[in-house]
């Protein structure tokens, strides 16, 4: 068991309370990846057929159910959606720090305890 003087003790929890804090103003995640492709249509007379093709459109890909999977995005939408993917990475940097720092605070033995009182 690592000890933890009262001081570490208190900067893990005010750093996971911030943390907790930023979390709960993720309210765009969105877990995919963001990408644009070009298209021909189904029209036999059109330029796209000529390599003029449609586009770009905007789309984001997923895995559900093991099985990749794409979802058109409006123009109107694209930024909010990067910004949701963006969103969701810094999610997960956000709960493997918290993980970090309740891992410390078990192995001195203080994950569930208040925090020491200042000195």
């Amino acid at each position: 068991m690592s000890t933890l003087s009262g001081k570490e003790e208190r900067a893990l929890v005010r750093e996971r309370q911030k943390l907790l804090a930023e979390l709960s103003r993720l309210s765009l995640i969105i877990h995919g990846s963001y990408f644009e492709r070009y298209s021909t249509c189904s029209r036999p007379g059109c330029a796209c057929h000529k390599g003029e093709r449609h586009g770009p459109r905007a789309y984001v890909a997923e895995r559900k159910d093991g099985r990749p999977k794409q979802h058109y995005v409006k123009k109107s939408q694209a930024d909010a959606v990067r910004e949701g993917i963006e969103q969701y990475r810094r999610m997960l940097e956000i709960a493997d720090r918290i993980s970090e720092i309740n891992l410390e605070l078990a192995r001195a033995g203080r994950l569930g305890e208040k925090p020491q009182p200042q000195a």
